[in-house]
């Protein structure tokens, strides 16, 4: 978990050149079904363009995982415990793309 964290920060640093921060962003909240909601703008990364295949797996009513890009936006939801579950598909899928993993 810890190395998912630090990879997170540094993903997020590496896009914080003085613009994108101002106007693009990321976000983790919290959604009342109970479970979580992560939001990542592209718009100006590397991975803005790269397809993403949605992921929907509906396990029970406490885990379940939905990801998806639309209007340039990574959007993952889960279930109380997959908080963890999301952000390593928001990895994952940034590594695929073959760019430099920050940090």
């Amino acid at each position: 978990m810890n190395d998912l964290l630090v990879w997170l920060q540094n993903y997020y640093q590496a896009q914080c050149d003085g613009e994108w921060e101002h106007q693009h962003g990321f976000s983790i909240d919290n959604v009342d079904n109970p479970g979580w909601c992560v939001k990542f703008d592209l718009e100006h990364t590397e991975v803005e363009n790269l397809p993403f295949e949605g992921v929907k797996d509906m396990r029970t009513e406490n885990d379940w995982i939905i990801c998806f890009v639309e209007n340039k936006i990574f959007r993952g939801s889960g279930g109380p415990q997959n908080l963890t579950e999301i952000l390593t598909v928001f990895r994952r899928w940034v590594e695929s793309s073959g760019s430099p993993t920050p940090g």
